[in-house]
C-alpha cells in the first residue's frame, strides 16, 4: 500500500515528519517497507541565476556562462540550447552528487576552460524525462534551496512517498482514510471531517439492475447511476500526480476517479460505458463456458457458479475483480455508469485464483471493503466527475441491501492489565476506541464497519494496547509461587527423552528431524500404512499416512544423502510413532541407524562394514544412560523388517521389550533405495522402567572381595540350535550367583556327525557372601548342565 504525505494530509491534519510518521506507522502494526523521499536527494542544489552567456572559443555548441550563486559569480559551461543570460536556473555545485547521470560533478577544464559546476534539466535530477534544456524557473532567490522552491511551487515533485504492508486482517488500512484514522488514534493529528452530501438525481436512471436470487450471498447489494453529457479526458495535475507516485499510471479522468477511491477509502468502483450497454444490468452466476474480453486485453473463460455482471448482449464484467472491455470507457464516453457494490471476500477470492486474475478491485474485495461505505463511495465519485467532468446525475438505482455488520461487546478495562500487562487508564482506553471508530454505550462497544477483524472482548483489549503503543510494556518477572529452590519442571520421561538423545548423539551420530507423515509404500514396509493411520486431508500423496516407526524417515534421509555423495552414515531421531490415530495409539522411540563403514579407508585397514554388533553395542550404552536394569536377555522373533537372523530384542522376559536392534532387512534396504550394509536399533523408552533408587547422583560401586569362579562347558547340540538360547538356558541356572554367559567356541563336523555342531560357553559365577566349595560349584555346574540340555535337546560334549 502506497500513498504520498499529502494525500494522507487531505485525511489527517497533523504537523509531525515523515520520520514521526514512519515510526508511528511501525509501532501500530502497519510496517512500513520504504520511504522515498525526493527531497533528501535534492536537497543540496541550489537556485541561480545567469549573469552573461557566451559563446565557448572552441565548441560551436557550448557556452561559457558567468552565473550568481551563493558563492558568488561563478563560470560554468553548459551545452543546453535555451543557456543564456538572465534566466534563473538550477545549480549543482562541486560536491553534489547529480542522480540522473550518477554522477558527482567536480571542478574540471572543458575544451580548455573551467567549469565550476553544472546547470541541471528536469531529467538529470529525475524530476521528469524532460532534457531538451536546462530548467529554467520563473522565480527564485540565488542561493536558496531548490527543494524550498518546489515545495513552494511544484510540491508534488518533493512529496513522499510511503509504503507499507498491510496484513490480511486490516482491510481498514488499505485506504488512506483508515491509515490516517490510526495516526490521529495515536494522537500525531487529527482526523478531518469528511461529510458526503448526496447528489440529487435529475432524471430516473434509465439503466435497471438486479440480483438473480442464487447470488444474492456473494452480491448483497449492487447500485449505480448514470451521468450524461461528461467530458472524459485527463484527469487534473494534481491527479495525475497523486496516481503517479504510488506506480499508477493515468488513463483517463473517469477510469483515474475509481483508482482514486480504491486507495483513497478502500472503495472500488467500476464505470461502464452506457452507449456501449445493452439493456440493464443482472448480477448472475455464470452457467459456464462463457467468455469475457477484460481490460487486461485477455480472455477469460468463465467457469460455473463464478459471479458476473451482464447486459442483453451478455457478460460485461467479472463480479468485484475485473470489467470488460466492450463497455470500457474511452475519450469518447460521454454517458457513463458508475457502479458501486459489495461483493462477499470468498467467493471473489475462489474466482480470482481459478481465473489467475490479480486487480487492485480482487486484492480489496478478498479482503473485505466496508459494506456501509458502498452508498456514499457512489456519493464521491459522483460529486468528482460532475465537479471537474461536468454532466448531469440519474437517482440511484439499488438491488438488494447493505449488509448489516452490527456487533458489540463489552469493554472490560480491567482486561488490559491481566491480557496485555499495561496499565492505561478507563477514560483513556474509551477514549482511544472513540477515535478509532467505535460507538460506546456504557460498557458496550460497537464495532464500525469497516473493522471486520475486530470479532470479541480479547479484540478491544488489542485495539487499546496498540494504540497506547507495546513498547511501553515494561519486562516484569513472574511472581514465584513456592519458595527456595524451584520444583523441576521435566517430567521423567522428559528427562529420559533428553538423555537419550545426548547420549545416541555423543556415539556419533548426527540427529534427523523428519515428518510425522510418511507415503503409504513406505508405511507398509514397517507395519503400518492402514486405515487407522491415513490423514484424511494430506499435504501431498508422499505423507498420507502416519508413521509406524522412525526407521523409515531415517532410511529417507540417509538415500537423500547418498544420491549426494555421503555414503557412510549415521542417523538418529527421537520422536513418536503412531499405530492408529486414536490418544495413546502413540509410544516414544530413540531410533539410529548405521549405514555403509565404520570409517574411512586408512592404511591401517581399520575399516570394515558395520554390522549388527555396532548397532547392539550404541543400544546396550544409551539402555544404560536411561537407567535400565544392566541385565537383561536378548530373544529372537523381530519383526518382518529386520533380518531373521541378524537381530534380536532387547528384553526383560518374553513380554517385557525395552528394544530391538540388528540388520535391516535386504529388501527393505533395496525398496527405500538405500545401499550398503545397514544396521539399525529402536528402543522404547515409554516401556523401559525407571529405577527403583531415585537420585541425581550415581550410584555406588558394589566391588566383591570374593574370588569369582569361572567354568567351561561344551555342548553337543542340532546345527540350527541357536547359540542365544544355549546362553539363555545356562545363565537362567542360578541368576543370583552367575553373573555372565559367553560364547567362545563353536565347532561343526568331524565326530559330531551331519546336523550336528559344538558350542563352548564359558559361566563366570560371582559369590556374594561366602567363597564357593567345590560342592557347591558341582550343584550349580549340574544345574547348567540340565538347563541348558532341557532347553537345547543337547548333551554334554565328553
Amino acid at each position: 500500500m502506497k500513498f504520498t504525505l499529502s494525500w494522507l494530509k487531505t485525511h489527517l491534519d497533523t504537523t509531525a515528519t515523515v520520520d514521526e510518521i514512519t515510526y508511528a506507522l511501525t509501532d501500530l502494526g502497519l510496517e512500513v517497507e520504504g520511504v522515498s523521499n525526493p527531497a533528501e536527494r535534492l536537497a543540496e542544489f541550489t537556485i541561480g541565476k545567469v549573469i552573461s552567456a557566451e559563446k565557448h572559443p572552441d565548441a560551436d555548441k557550448l557556452k561559457v556562462c558567468q552565473v550568481q550563486t551563493a558563492d558568488g559569480p561563478t563560470q560554468i559551461i553548459c551545452g543546453a540550447p535555451n543557456a543564456r543570460e538572465g534566466i534563473t536556473v538550477v545549480i549543482a555545485s562541486p560536491g553534489v552528487y547529480v542522480p540522473g547521470i550518477d554522477t558527482t560533478i567536480g571542478v574540471g577544464k572543458i575544451r580548455g576552460i573551467e567549469s565550476h559546476g553544472m546547470m541541471c534539466s528536469e531529467r538529470e535530477m529525475e524530476l521528469s524525462d524532460e532534457h531538451d534544456g536546462i530548467i529554467e524557473l520563473p522565480s527564485g532567490e540565488v542561493g536558496a534551496r531548490f527543494t524550498d522552491w518546489l515545495a513552494a511551487n511544484d510540491p508534488a515533485k518533493v512529496d513522499p512517498v510511503i509504503e507499507i504492508a498491510i496484513t490480511p486482517n486490516r482491510p481498514d488500512a488499505l485506504g488512506v482514510r483508515g491509515i490516517a484514522r490510526d495516526l490521529a488514534a495515536r494522537g500525531l493529528g487529527t482526523l478531518k471531517p469528511r461529510d458526503t452530501v448526496p447528489v440529487a438525481g435529475e432524471f430516473a436512471c434509465p439503466v435497471t439492475v438486479s440480483i438473480d436470487d442464487d447470488t444474492r450471498d456473494g452480491c448483497p447489494v449492487f447500485m449505480g447511476r448514470l451521468i450524461r453529457g461528461v467530458r472524459n479526458g485527463p484527469s487534473p495535475q494534481w491527479l495525475q500526480d497523486l496516481l503517479r507516485a504510488i506506480g499508477l499510471r493515468p488513463i483517463s479522468f473517469l477510469v483515474d476517479v475509481t483508482n482514486f477511491y480504491t486507495y483513497d477509502s478502500n472503495r472500488p468502483l467500476h464505470v461502464f460505458d452506457a452507449d456501449k450497454m445493452a439493456g440493464g444490468l443482472r448480477v448472475h452466476r455464470a452457467k459456464g463456458g462463457e467468455t469475457l474480453l477484460a481490460l487486461d486485453d485477455k480472455e477469460y473463460r468463465l467457469q460455473p457458479g463464478q459471479m458476473v455482471i451482464s447486459d442483453d448482449n451478455g457478460p460485461e464484467s467479472i463480479a468485484g475483480i475485473m470489467g470488460g472491455a466492450q463497455t470500457g470507457v474511452t475519450g469518447e464516453t460521454v454517458n457513463v455508469f458508475v457502479e458501486s457494490a459489495y461483493w462477499d471476500p470468498v467467493q471473489i477470492a475462489y474466482t480470482g485464483r481459478a481465473l489467475k486474475i490479480n486487480s487492485d478491485a480482487r486484492y480489496r474485495f478478498e479482503r473485505g471493503v466496508d459494506p456501509a461505505f458502498t452508498p456514499e463511495g457512489l456519493e464521491l465519485a459522483t460529486q468528482m466527475i460532475l465537479e471537474h467532468a461536468g454532466g448531469q446525475a440519474s437517482q440511484v438505482v439499488v438491488a438488494g441491501a447493505v449488509p448489516v455488520t452490527d456487533r458489540c461487546y463489552r469493554l472490560d478495562t480491567a482486561r488490559v492489565q491481566s491480557l496485555v500487562g499495561m496499565d492505561i487508564p478507563a477514560n483513556t482506553q474509551r477514549q482511544t476506541l472513540t477515535n478509532l471508530g467505535f460507538r460506546l454505550e456504557g460498557d458496550m462497544a460497537h464495532v464500525p464497519s469497516w473493522r471486520p477483524d475486530v470479532q470479541g472482548e480479547a479484540d478491544l483489549v488489542e485495539e487499546v494496547a496498540r494504540i497506547a503503543s507495546l513498547t511501553k510494556l515494561v519486562g516484569r518477572p513472574l511472581p514465584r509461587t513456592d519458595p527456595g529452590v524451584t520444583r523441576p519442571i521435566l517430567t521423567p520421561m522428559q528427562r529420559r527423552e533428553k538423555t537419550a538423545r545426548r547420549q545416541i548423539a555423543a556415539l556419533g551420530y548426527d540427529e534427523c528431524v523428519t515428518y510425522s507423515f510418511i507415503d503409504q509404500a513406505s508405511a507398509e514396509i514397517f507395519g503400518g500404512g492402514d486405515d487407522a493411520t491415513m490423514l484424511e486431508n494430506p499435504i501431498s500423496s508422499e505423507m498420507s499416512h502416519m508413521r509406524p516407526s522412525l526407521l523409515p524417515g531415517l532410511m529417507q534421509a540417509a538415500a537423500r544423502n547418498q544420491a549426494r555423495g555421503f555414503m557412510d552414515l549415521a542417523l538418529f531421531e527421537v520422536g513418536a510413532a503412531f499405530s492408529g490415530g486414536e490418544p495413546g495409539e502413540q509410544c516414544l522411540l530413540a531410533s539410529g541407524i548405521l549405514v555403509g563403514h565404520t570409517g574411512p579407508k586408512d592404511v591401517h585397514a581399520e575399516r570394515r562394514p558395520v554390522d549388527l554388533y555396532d548397532a547392539k553395542a550404541d543400544a546396550e550404552a544409551v539402555l544404560a544412560a536411561v537407567g535400565a536394569p544392566a541385565k537383561m536377555q536378548i530373544l529372537r522373533g523381530t519383526s518382518g523388517w529386520w533380518h531373521p537372523g541378524r537381530s534380536g530384542k532387547l528384553c526383560l522376559g518374553p513380554k517385557k521389550i525395552m528394544g530391538v536392534f540388528g540388520e535391516l532387512h535386504p529388501k527393505v534396504i533395496a525398496a527405500m533405495d538405500v545401499k550398503g550394509p545397514v544396521v539399525a536399533f529402536s528402543l522404547f523408552l515409554e516401556d523401559i522402567p525407571f529405577p527403583k533408587v531415585k537420585s541425581a547422583t550415581r550410584g555406588r560401586l558394589e566391588l566383591r572381595d570374593l574370588q569369582a569362579v569361572e567354568r567351561d562347558f561344551a555342548f553337543v547340540v542340532d546345527a540350527g540350535v541357536e547359540a542365544l538360547t544355549l546362553v539363555n538356558a545356562a545363565a537362567g541356572a542360578d541368576k543370583g550367583l552367575i553373573s555372565g554367559v559367553r560364547v567362545f567356541d563353536e565347532f561343526i563336523g568331524g565326530s559330531l556327525g551331519e546336523g550336528k555342531k559344538s558350542l563352548a560357553v564359558t559361566v563366570r559365577m560371582q559369590p556374594v557372601e561366602k567363597t564357593l566349595t567345590d560342592e557347591e560349584i558341582e550343584v550349580v555346574g549340574q544345574k547348567i548342565i540340565d538347563k541348558v540340555i532341557k532347553a537345547t535337546g543337547g548333551v554334554l560334549r565328553g
